[in-house]
């Protein structure tokens, strides 16, 4: 076996990256895990805006709403 064998294009070490550029399982799902974890993490930081921002969008939707039955 030559010295440079698992450096070679044709060896051992060039085949295992070149699987493991194309294996793409679970790449999905950690992204999605990903996308999810940054939403939360936002969510949890601007928590107080939020409620604030919806309460006041709901204040002016019954607002709204109570002119037009009136």
């Amino acid at each position: 076996m030559k010295r440079n064998a698992w450096l070679h294009p044709k060896g051992r070490l060039h085949d295992a990256l070149k699987r493991f550029a194309r294996s793409e399982e679970g790449l999905g799902t950690l992204e999605i895990i990903l996308i999810i974890a940054v939403v939360i993490i936002i969510a949890l930081i601007f928590k107080e805006w939020i409620i604030d921002l919806i309460n006041n969008l709901m204040g002016k939707a019954d607002d709204q709403a109570n002119k037009i039955f009136e």
